[in-house]
Formats: C-alpha cells, structure tokens, sequence
C-alpha cells in the first residue's frame, strides 16, 4: 500500500468545492480545505505508485477548480 498528501492550489473561492469533490474519490482517505500557500490538503492511497499516479493524474487533476498539485509520497525511514 502506498499513501500520499497531495497539495493543491485552486482557483480563488474554490477550495471548499475541490475539496468536497476529491472527498468522494476512491482512493482518497480525508480531503481539507486549508490556509496558506496550498489550499487544499489531500491524503490518498493505492496499492502501487502507478495506481497512486493514474488517480492523480486521471481523477484529481481532472476536477474543476484545480491550478496545480504536488504529490508527496510517504516514506518510513
């Protein structure tokens, strides 16, 4: 299993929307609309990277609102 944040940067005034639309992706464990330089803070999983990268790519990229995301991967050091 691997797991992910994904950092998003919205439209203005979309944070909340993003956020409830990434909400119901499978895949996606929590959702928040936050403050500062990202809006909106996704944690995600999937059973491979490759996974993990088709959904960012295929699903999350794809809702309305979004300007840019960063996946960072977790890692047990």
């Amino acid at each position: 299993m691997v797991q992910a944040y994904i950092l998003i940067q919205t439209e203005v005034g979309k944070a909340s929307t993003v956020a409830e639309v990434i909400g119901k992706i499978e895949g996606v464990i929590q959702a928040e609309d936050v403050t500062g330089p990202y809006d909106v803070i996704v944690r995600a999983q999937a059973d491979t990277v490759d996974e993990l990268g088709r959904m960012v790519v295929a699903k999350v990229q794809k809702v309305e609102g979004i300007t840019r995301t960063l996946t960072c991967p977790v890692v047990h050091i």
